[in-house]
């Protein structure tokens, strides 16, 4: 329940910190970032979170003492940037990071399956570096409300169309190879 709470939580970010915001200075809204970072990376063993964790809090200290809201808005860029690093560097050091996904559902991959999973990887670090970029875009030059639309929804949205894109992809790579 509490994992699903600090996802919740997680993903809702960029709205509770575009209505915090009107509400209370930026060195308070930095607690919220700090305790969603740490509550994550105690429910997690990856070390993904935990380096993660330690970045957002460097971000919240940069909020708290400064008493200003842009290291509370490079939070997506932070995660992006940490997720193209992931996938990236898996990309040198496989498995790539969705065989290993791949693999919890399908353990016996075949070549074929490897290959395309690299493919899938690769993609997927297209998606964070440019998403990352919009994201700090948003940051840099955008309103509030439209960091909070891009950052809390549009990229979501991007995100869930690139999921269902490669889903249908896979499934006519699979047709395609009599799976």
């Amino acid at each position: 329940m509490r994992a699903a709470l600090v996802a919740v939580l997680t993903a809702a970010y960029p709205l509770l910190v575009y209505l915090g915001l009107g509400r209370f200075e930026p060195r308070w809204m930095a607690l919220l970032l700090a305790a969603l970072s740490v509550a994550r990376a105690l429910g997690s063993r990856d070390r993904f979170w935990w380096w993660a964790a330690a970045a957002a809090l460097l971000l919240a200290l940069l909020s708290m003492v400064a008493n200003t809201a842009l290291p509370l808005k490079l939070y997506p860029v932070l995660v992006n940037s940490l997720l193209l690093l992931v996938f990236a560097a898996s990309l040198f050091h496989p498995p790539t990071a969705v065989e290993r996904l791949a693999r919890l559902r399908e353990p016996n991959l075949d070549a074929r399956g490897v290959r395309y999973t690299a493919r899938v990887t690769q993609v997927w670090c297209g998606f964070f570096a440019l998403n990352g970029s919009i994201a700090l875009a948003t940051c840099l030059w955008a309103s509030d409300a439209q960091w909070a639309l891009y950052n809390g929804l549009i990229a979501y949205v991007l995100m869930g169309l690139l999921m269902g894109a490669e889903w249908l992809v896979r499934q006519s790579v699979r047709k395609a190879a009599g799976s």
